[in-house]
């Protein structure tokens, strides 16, 4: 028997699935954990949808606290026990208050019913309300689609969240959603549909997203960024959550300690109203699998906002600090929730005790060319295509990861035509962004829009180039893609693409393990998803 069942990141072992311990480092026990909190969550989303059945409004703290566990579940994002635990017994207490609301609790199903506060029993139910629970393969694929979409949905949304930006309508579809996973009369058919959908909410996530980060910070903006040190103590910020970043910089200001991001917080340094701040140093390292190595190099503390925490060494282990739904047993979690102020007065003073960081490259990247900074230079880039300046884009966007098989995307990027764009977002631009691939008629050859949910960015880019060539089929445009996924917000990235109606993506370095063959087939026939090959193949067939 399986000590555990995890195949939703795409370095799950065998490109089937792990089952004794996670590649990502998660062990057995919490892997089935994260089950049972996925298994309670579905459980009271199940309320919540028979409460808006019966027109009864569901509180906006319950929708947050959704979110939150989902978020909880992605990889990489908590290896804490505990933590896992307590959230599990907190959503059936919530859950259990819910229920006595419904007029009708006839209709609710085991996962709704489910309560139990016992430690010994919660453990002993983990191991047996996982993913393999559902027999049949291509209706656990298509679940899982589906439930892997929520989570990265979930995980934009609290990014949203916590700047204030919250859509009611969305919340109740991710509820409804979740809950449709576990209804054994939907057909193939019926989760095909769901899952199209789940890609409609994905946009609007993203588009609310992107409307809470430029509403608060202002658009990004082209930027050269440092990705050398100054001789300060520092404090490294890695994660996705710029109110975190926001609230660390003004708590830091004037205290003699600087600020740098690591991987995903890159695209911090292009938003004008964190320019302001002195002490905002620049990028410091490479994407989030680095992260052992140059932690330990950084020499200061270190701050995760959101999953991709690799378990961390015990060398720089104390220096290792977590917020939001992130966390490591052992390492030190610095709360406060939507609308709280954070106190970060523990890291800063531990910053005032560390060294420097040890320099470990020098120079500058350029990015900031998210949808508003590239359709401002829309005429210029027209004119380019026009005169055959460039010939073809090609969207780079997604995430890094371990495998030396990734090195595939340097060398794409690398033999790519001189007239050729990349547009890209997500931590997969630190397999070309340092590379120097010059620049056309002043356009430089790598775009980068920023974080993963800025994948959206070059959605509306590519819409509005659309409509600028007159275009009635986005697929006529001169852009192809060769997308590189990690986990569950890649999932959701490439859902939402497949609503917008993006065809002939190429995928890797794997298909996804949750795939069955039916579901692939259904990819491939209908959208022209596509795994990848070599380089020269690919190039030859993307580009020439």
């Amino acid at each position: 028997m399986n000590k555990m069942f995890c195949f939703q990141c795409q370095e799950t072992a065998g490109c089937s699935g792990c089952t004794i311990n996670g590649v990502c480092g998660k062990k057995a026990a919490t892997a089935n954990l994260q089950d049972l909190l996925i298994y309670t969550t579905k459980g009271i989303s199940e309320v919540t949808t028979n409460l808006r059945k019966e027109n009864k409004e569901v509180d906006v703290e319950v929708n947050r606290i959704i979110r939150d566990v989902l978020f909880t579940t992605i990889t990489n994002a908590n290896f804490d026990d505990k933590v896992i635990l307590n959230k599990v017994k907190s959503i059936m207490d919530i859950k259990e208050e819910l229920i006595s609301k419904l007029d009708d609790r006839s209709v609710l199903s085991e996962y709704a019913v489910y309560y139990s506060k016992d430690e010994v029993e919660l453990r002993e139910k983990s191991e047996n309300v996982g993913v393999l629970d559902t027999e049949n393969e291509d209706i656990r694929s298509l679940r899982e689609l589906i439930i892997y979409g929520l989570k990265g949905m979930a995980a934009y949304l609290k990014h949203a969240g916590v700047l204030g930006f919250e859509n009611s309508e969305i919340d109740a579809f991710l509820q409804k959603a979740l809950t449709a996973t576990t209804d054994d009369n939907l057909t193939l058919q019926d989760l095909i549909d769901l899952t199209m959908e789940t890609g409609k909410f994905g946009v609007d996530s993203m588009a609310l997203l992107d409307n809470a980060n430029t509403t608060s910070y202002g658009n990004p903006e082209i930027t050269k960024v440092n990705i050398g040190v100054r001789n300060n103590p520092a404090i490294l910020v890695s994660g996705h959550d710029l109110k975190d970043m926001e609230q660390l910089l003004k708590q830091t200001e004037g205290t003699g300690v600087d600020v740098y991001t690591h991987s995903e917080m890159l695209p911090a340094n292009y938003y004008p109203k964190f320019k302001k701040y002195d002490h905002f140093v620049g990028n410091y390292g490479n994407a989030w699998w680095k992260q052992k190595e140059e932690f330990e190099s950084f020499n200061g503390p270190i701050l995760l906002t959101t999953n991709c925490l690799v378990p961390p060494s015990e060398s720089y282990k104390d220096r290792v600090y977590t917020t939001g739904a992130v966390g490591f047993e052992g390492c030190k979690h610095i709360e406060g929730g939507y609308g709280e102020e954070k106190d970060f007065s523990e890291i800063i003073e531990h910053a005032k005790r560390c060294n420097s960081p040890k320099e470990i490259e020098t120079g500058e990247i350029v990015g900031g060319f998210a949808h508003n900074q590239v359709i401002a230079l829309a005429d210029k880039i027209v004119d380019a295509v026009k005169s055959g300046a460039i010939k073809k884009f090609v969207v780079m966007a997604g995430c890094d990861g371990r495998q030396k098989g990734r090195s595939y995307y340097t060398e794409f990027a690398k033999s790519l035509p001189e007239d050729t764009v990349i547009l890209t977002a997500g931590c997969a631009k630190y397999r070309y962004n340092k590379l120097n691939l010059g620049d056309i008629d002043g356009i430089p050859r790598v775009l980068d829009a920023g974080q993963c949910n800025d994948s959206y960015s070059l959605a509306v880019i590519a819409m509005k180039l659309q409509e600028v060539f007159g275009l009635d089929d986005i697929n006529e445009l001169p852009i192809v893609y060769n997308i590189a996924w990690y986990e569950q917000k890649a999932v959701i990235v490439l859902l939402s693409l497949l609503y917008l109606g993006v065809k002939n993506i190429h995928l890797g370095p794997t298909l996804p393990a949750f795939l069955s063959e039916n579901t692939a087939k259904f990819l491939v026939e209908n959208f022209g998803i596509a795994g990848i090959g070599t380089v020269e193949e690919d190039i030859e067939k993307l580009i020439k």
